[in-house]
């Protein structure tokens, strides 16, 4: 957190300056004390003329790398500026949190920020990055920002690098090697790489490195502090630095933890992660070579490919076992890093295309294909996609259909997006999709998504956990094709008399009612929600002996989510606490 500190100049400043020190749990300081407090803040947020503060911190400053960030905001609040240390010590963030604090716009002047460019000199931090510049760091981001022909080239996937992809200016190329970096057509190389960069000699580069290198590493019983020169240099022959900034993890077999050389690592690299594993753990894990020796000395046929692919499962060996005196090495890399292909199943939300996630969102824009349930899912979601992305329903697909096409590609490392109704981990159909996933040894991930039951609490305006009366919501379905476990079964559910929501049974809806009547009262309030949060919404409510005329007469179908219990349209069941709260509230507030 940020050690901030206010400078209230005068006392009109007094309303603006209380804001501030509570949204952004900041001290107050006079000004005379900020000369010898200048190094003991993160920030200085001045409250009045922008004259006043310059000449305060005047005498204060060294450098933008060591300088703290200064914000001034004039006195009524309707300005806050971005004074010093915008990008390095983060004054224009800090510019547009006590901004919308005040209800204003922030005043940026940074170039890189103004002509919404990429800042490269706090990119990584963001990210988690470590930055290399191969030159002056200024000169490097004048290129950039003065948009001369960049190139993009990028090793590894994740979050930085998704963001990098979906706002790729115009001046900059993504390629896909730095074989396609020709210095006669490029002033500068932007690289995200675990791996030093390979570049014409005379080629400008910013390079950021991202800790995603698991390193297993086998040694000789109290091997020297000297094998670790050799280390070094036969990873650099491939690329590699020995260094917390690119490895993630050391891994070794827990026999060797207090050897000479692992303590040094350890020393050495304070922000990589010591993991130890036992020899039936190795000897489990398949490896390109193992060794009879090895095996005939500690139990296993491997360590360090075997603890480099168990700290990465699922991984892959970017550097094979490397043999040396008194050591072996091998470096792996988990595979969600990988620039390979990639299936994200993706939580469609109810309907509404404004109701799926944020990340949802940006998956489905990032995707090379959508495979989305056209029979449940709404095509106006899949809308955002881009250029040459290929959009299909599978609602005439079979399974075997599905697998096969997202398999293809997935082969061409390309990303998918499996985009399922609601959550897709409730009454969704990913479970074979996923066994076809591990079966073949494919990289998938889940990103949830708002449940129908969800949307029927927030449109029927209706808090489906009543205090003192019903704490437990149940999701289930009635019983159809589809036999329900024994232990399951509706009137058992009901005894609870908790809020029930029935997904898929609006088709067999006498026997849900018939089902649900042997333990709910004939007169609990019941919705029978169709088709939430589309345009063609329709919502119907009624007692519980109604429930299946209701449907029936409205010729409401799968797409309906029934609803049962006292918590529909309740506002009686505050608890004492709230009741007496409230109360409290009303008499204080009348006049």
């Amino acid at each position: 957190m940020q050690k901030i500190a206010i400078i209230q100049i005068s006392a009109e400043g007094a309303r603006v300056a209380d804001v501030l020190l509570r949204e952004l749990n900041a001290v107050s300081i006079p000004r005379a004390e900020v000369t010898a407090k200048w190094q003991q803040f993160d920030a200085f947020v001045f409250i009045g003329a922008m004259g006043i503060c310059v000449r305060t911190i005047a005498p204060c400053l060294a450098d933008k790398h060591v300088d703290p960030a200064v914000v001034c905001v004039d006195t009524f609040g309707r300005h806050v500026v971005s004074v010093l240390s915008g990008h390095v010590g983060g004054a224009n963030d800090l510019a547009h949190v006590a901004a919308s604090a005040l209800g204003v716009a922030p005043v940026i002047t940074t170039q890189s920020d103004n002509a919404l460019l990429w800042p490269l000199d706090t990119l990584g931090d963001k990210y988690h990055w470590a930055t290399r510049f191969s030159a002056d760091s200024n000169a490097l981001i004048a290129l950039f920002v003065n948009r001369r022909p960049t190139a993009l080239l990028l090793d590894i996937r994740d979050e930085g690098t998704d963001y990098l992809e979906r706002t790729l200016p115009p001046h900059v190329t993504l390629v896909r090697s730095a074989a396609d970096i020709d210095a006669s057509v490029f002033a500068l190389a932007v690289v995200v790489s675990p791996f030093d960069p390979v570049l014409p000699a005379s080629l400008p580069f910013v390079h950021y490195v991202p800790q995603v290198l698991d390193l297993g590493i086998g040694l000789a019983h109290q091997a020297p502090l000297s094998v670790l020169d050799d280390i070094k240099s036969q990873l650099a022959s491939h690329h590699i630095r020995l260094s917390q900034e690119t490895v993630r993890t050391l891994c070794t077999i827990d026999l060797k933890a207090d050897e000479p050389v692992v303590r040094q690592l350890q020393a050495d690299m304070p922000r990589t992660t010591l993991r130890l594993f036992t020899s039936s753990e190795l000897a489990a894990v398949d490896v390109p070579t193992p060794s009879d020796t090895v095996a005939r000395h500690v139990g296993t046929p491997s360590v360090s490919e075997a603890s480099a692919l168990l700290a990465s499962r699922p991984g892959r060996l970017l550097l094979p076992k490397v043999k040396g005196k008194d050591y072996t090495l091998a470096v792996a890399i988990s595979r969600q890093y990988l620039r390979e292909g990639h299936i994200e199943i993706v939580g469609a939300g109810p309907g509404d295309p404004d109701l799926v996630s944020v990340r949802g969102r940006r998956m489905l824009e990032r995707a090379d294909l959508i495979l989305y349930a056209g029979s449940l899912v709404p095509r106006e979601l899949t809308l955002c996609h881009k250029p040459g992305a290929v959009v299909r329903s599978s609602a005439s697909m079979a399974l075997e259909e599905q697998c096969a096409l997202m398999k293809e590609f997935y082969d061409r490392g390309k990303f998918i997006v499996r985009l399922h109704t609601g959550d897709p981990c409730i009454f969704g159909a990913i479970q074979e999709q996923m066994a076809f996933f591990d079966q073949h040894g494919m990289d998938y991930h889940i990103t949830p998504g708002i449940s129908s039951f969800l949307a029927a609490a927030a449109e029927l305006r209706s808090q489906f956990t009543i205090p003192e009366r019903t704490q437990t919501i149940i999701l289930t379905r009635g019983e159809g094709r589809t036999p329900m476990p024994e232990r399951e079964k509706l009137h058992l559910l009901a005894r609870s008399q908790s809020t029930m929501c029935i997904f898929l049974s609006a088709a067999i809806v006498d026997d849900v009612q018939r089902e649900l009547l042997q333990e709910y009262p004939a007169d609990t309030p019941v919705a029978a929600c169709y088709h939430l949060t589309w345009p063609d919404q329709r919502i119907y409510r009624g007692k519980l002996k109604d429930l299946a005329t209701i449907v029936h007469d409205n010729h409401l179908t799968l797409t309906t989510m029934l609803v049962v219990g006292e918590s529909i349209d309740n506002r009686q069941g505050l608890s004492e606490l709230y009741s007496s709260h409230f109360t409290h509230l009303f008499r204080k507030a009348k006049p």
